[in-house]
């Protein structure tokens, strides 16, 4: 059952805002700056959820995933390749004896208009053909109708079926419009029983956002200062370059410390970001100059 949440008083949409400014005012140069760019694409979930993904798009990506590189050595695997059920054993295949975990986008990604059984039945699937992770999405006209016994409920059930996979609970938060809706949206997919909350499918327009996943990291922490259980975070879509991925790291470690300053608990769902990042780590190699783009592969 759904616990009672009570709030003393709406999120602070001013206060917020004022928090992410002293954020983003944080500079970071030199190692410090290296460092902080190999954390972040070891964050990354690469992802292609596309009606034109076939195996071979997906081994592509999968070997990036492996080889971010073909210049700069001493890079980190990245965190996780994302692709439809579908395409989980030819990504499984493509990075057996690897690090890098193969998530899945589940319960009829990314809508969510669906029953129970189709979604856990293609979740049931994607486990079947060996993910390590599901990605599921919330079922948003629920939420905003004030069903929240109903959002909970399919939460805990898809958990069920996944057992120690890891979950990944989609709010979509650009279909919640408020940051009160995502602070309540964050908690009930915690308390049902979500490994990791994540802002968007990356579909939807904003996606993820500092304030937003600020709001989000809230509800961790103080889940956590209730339970001492740790819940991971993963703001996806919107997030392109490498400046910001280091502002969302600061926020992260001021927000919630160093313990979540891993991909085990924390991650990005943006592939554009790679290739950033690794510009970025180009031009520290060549001081100050970039290198050319033929190095990276798209």
């Amino acid at each position: 059952m759904i616990p009672n949440f009570k709030y003393n008083s709406p999120i602070d949409q001013t206060g917020v805002e004022e928090r992410i400014q002293r954020f983003n005012c944080r500079s970071i140069k030199k190692e410090t700056k290296v460092i902080g760019l190999k954390l972040a694409l070891s964050m990354i979930d690469l992802t292609t959820l596309e009606g034109k993904d076939t195996p071979e798009k997906v081994k592509q990506l999968c070997y990036k995933a492996l080889h971010p590189s073909n210049d700069i050595t001493d890079l980190p695997n990245l965190a996780a390749v994302c692709v439809y059920p579908i395409h989980v054993k030819t990504a499984k295949i493509s990075l057996k004896n690897s690090s890098v975990k193969v998530a899945s986008v589940a319960t009829s990604f990314p809508s969510g208009n669906a029953s129970l059984k189709t979604k856990l039945i293609e979740t049931k699937y994607a486990i079947e053909q060996g993910a390590d992770e599901i990605d599921m999405v919330i079922s948003r006209g629920e939420f905003l109708s004030g069903n929240y016994t109903f959002v909970f409920d399919e939460i805990a059930a898809i958990k069920n079926v996944c057992g120690k996979i890891k979950l990944k609970v989609i709010l979509e938060t650009g279909e919640l419009s408020t940051l009160d809706n995502i602070r309540k949206a964050s908690d009930i997919a915690i308390y049902a029983g979500a490994d990791f909350i994540k802002t968007s499918t990356g579909k939807i327009q904003p996606a993820s956002t500092m304030p937003v996943t600020l709001v989000m990291l809230d509800a961790i922490k103080d889940y956590y200062l209730k339970t001492n259980i740790q819940i991971g975070m993963k703001p996806a879509g919107g997030i392109s370059n490498a400046k910001s991925a280091l502002q969302y790291l600061v926020m992260l470690n001021e927000t919630l410390g160093s313990k979540w300053m891993t991909k085990e608990w924390f991650r990005f769902g943006a592939s554009s970001l790679a290739n950033d990042i690794l510009l970025q780590l180009g031009k520290e190699k060549y001081n100050g100059v970039y290198y050319s783009k033929d190095y990276i592969s798209l």
